[in-house]
């Protein structure tokens, strides 16, 4: 089924999750600050975090892409690029478990944002909604998302909507200063009876959601 409308041009970004073996995790991390710069000479690194709550030992990651082949040229390069094939991919690849990945668009009322300070916390929310696509329940998702945003207490950072991998995947990604700011700010939020209106008319396109709070590494753009 068809997702819907889009943002006007053909920007898109890959989602990636790696499931990374327990003990390994830490060398991972410590990888992958420090050689990351081989990789953004090539494309544009979004995000990356490391799950705290709600999985563990995963790392996911955002880039972004002009076209499709603007992608196809840079894992050309990639492939080419000794120092990134030697230094990283080669000592990394023992240290993965699993990989994951997903073509997504923002969705087309929403812009990508930053968070207003470096230091919080993100939460990545994934909703699992009804076929159709945005088409179908769009205006009644972002409702939702706005109920939130206008109690204060969190930042949209954005909204994605899957184009490759499980279709009607819509991932949410919010900011906030702290774990205990956000359960707070959800507490009030349950309260709200614009909330509650907001989100019970979304619903009905729910199938399933689940949620992650996430780390930014220290070598993510956005912190």
């Amino acid at each position: 089924l068809a997702t819907g409308p889009r943002q006007n041009n053909s920007i898109f970004y890959e989602i990636r999750t790696y499931d990374i073996k327990p003990p390994k995790m830490k060398e991972f991390v410590e990888m992958f600050n420090k050689y990351v710069h081989l990789r953004t000479a090539h494309s544009e690194l979004v995000g990356l975090w490391s799950a705290e709550l709600g999985a563990m030992n995963k790392v996911v990651h955002i880039w972004k892409y002009d076209n499709f082949a603007h992608r196809t040229a840079v894992r050309h390069a990639l492939a080419n690029d000794k120092d990134w094939q030697g230094k990283f991919i080669s000592p990394v690849l023992p240290l993965i478990e699993k990989q994951h990945n997903e073509v997504a668009y923002l969705v087309p009322w929403c812009q990508l944002g930053k968070p207003p300070k470096e230091g919080g916390v993100y939460e990545w929310v994934t909703f699992q909604m009804k076929p159709g696509g945005p088409a179908l329940w769009g205006e009644a998702f972002r409702a939702a998302i706005n109920a939130h945003i206008n109690t204060g207490y969190t930042k949209l950072i954005g909204v994605f909507h899957t184009e490759y991998g499980l279709l009607n995947t819509v991932h949410v990604i919010w900011w906030n200063e702290s774990p205990d700011h956000r359960a707070a700010g959800r507490h009030r939020a349950h309260e709200d009876a614009r909330v509650v209106a907001a989100v019970r008319d979304s619903v009905r396109f729910l199938e399933s959601q689940q949620n992650m709070l996430l780390i930014p590494l220290q070598c993510s753009p956005l912190k």
